[in-house]
């Protein structure tokens, strides 16, 4: 298969079961991307240890890599897979959303958007050219374009303003990667573009954005601006609403999402890529998930528990440590918990997804989701 095909082997209702192609691997999908912001998976994960634990993409930041240490310190030691020595896909966000969540110092123009860097204070401007060259430079499979992403709720007359500018801002970052991606000394000259749906919580305006960014026919799409404020029945009818109009033959990647349900409920309506710190971010605060729920290794009750965090589990913190060791290494503060935690999350994660695709292939996922969608969100 040619670089960025996207081919789809099994259907089962609306849930898909894929394969997508880049520079560095193929993709099984529905895949959960494992977010290594600064080029490191937080909890003293390396790319080596993300290998073991069954990741196939991982995704690092724009923002926080071009603040530092600079995308052109990791172009010029050979881009990110050289720098953080992961040699399988890769997948780098616009910078977009940080942007977004620093919103107290920014200011959004035609051109771009002016803020002030969280690390030093000092002043940036990045724009879809921006963009485009620090992903360049970082030597990304997926290079995902610069968009607005606006709080939920948000005036329609806005809204409507910021999906046309990002409508826009898209076609520059379109241009800006095909000039990038023909220069002779560019990091991965098959660097992929992904276009960003956005529209907030109105049907209509996120039906028409889709159509809009549809017609620049990129390798794929991804529903933004969602799991930022709005409840979760709001996600899933914008999904259901939007979805149909995604190109079929793409793959489609939901933004920033999300829990073990939700992944389920995505692929549900056709959604094929997602990503999300909450395993590591949990994990790190001793919420474990697990395949009876949520587990808060924090209880009392696993103080003399010599247990795996769960009976049959593959990952290597539950091959080796038990309960009562993980529990007492997070309440001393030792560093091995946060390591041990989120080898756990990652891996269960990682391994819902293998499920999900088994099943959508066993032609079972309907009886999977039944099974295990409000399972998997309760409570220990």
């Amino acid at each position: 298969m040619e670089i960025g095909g996207f081919q789809i082997l099994k259907t089962e209702g609306k849930a898909r079961r894929g394969v997508f192609q880049t520079a560095h691997g193929a993709v099984q999908t529905p895949v959960f991307m494992n977010v290594g912001t600064a080029g490191a998976i937080k909890g003293a994960v390396d790319a080596f240890d993300l290998k073991a634990l069954g990741c196939q993409v991982e995704l690092s930041n724009t923002y926080h890599l071009h603040v530092r240490p600079g995308d052109a310190i990791v172009r010029q030691l050979g881009g990110l897979h050289r720098f953080m020595r992961w040699d399988g896909p890769m997948l780098t966000d616009s910078g977009g959303f940080q942007v977004f969540s620093l919103a107290s110092l920014r200011k959004i123009k035609e051109e771009g958007v002016f803020f002030n860097s969280h690390v030093d204070g000092r002043k940036i401007f990045m724009g879809p050219e921006e963009s485009m060259r620090i992903q360049s430079n970082l030597g990304s499979d997926i290079a995902m374009a610069f968009d607005e992403c606006i709080e939920n709720p948000a005036p329609y007359e806005y809204v409507q303003a910021s999906c046309a500018r990002t409508t826009r801002w898209l076609e520059r970052c379109k241009a800006e990667l095909a000039r990038l991606n023909s220069l002779p000394d560019t990091v991965n000259p098959q660097q992929l573009l992904f276009g960003i749906n956005q529209g907030g919580t109105y049907d209509d305006l996120r039906i028409q954005h889709m159509h809009e960014i549809a017609a620049l026919d990129l390798p794929g799409y991804a529903i933004g601006g969602l799991a930022v404020g709005e409840s979760t029945e709001t996600m899933y009818h914008i999904l259901d609403v939007v979805l149909p109009h995604a190109p079929a033959h793409k793959p489609r990647y939901l933004m920033g999402v999300g829990t073990p349900s939700n992944i389920i409920e995505g692929v549900a309506r056709g959604v094929d890529f997602f990503d999300c710190v909450m395993p590591t971010r949990n994990a790190r605060h001793g919420h474990l998930f697990t395949w009876d729920g949520i587990m808060n290794i924090h209880n009392a009750k696993y103080q003399v528990d010599d247990r795996p965090i769960e009976e049959g589990c593959g990952c290597p913190t539950c091959q080796k440590f038990s309960r009562a060791y993980v529990r007492h290494l997070l309440k001393a503060g030792e560093m091995l918990s946060q390591r041990l935690l989120v080898q756990h999350n990652l891996w269960f994660y990682n391994n819902l997804m293998v499920k999900i695709r088994d099943a959508i292939e066993a032609g079972q996922f309907e009886q999977f989701r039944a099974q295990y969608s409000e399972k998997l969100a309760k409570r220990i």
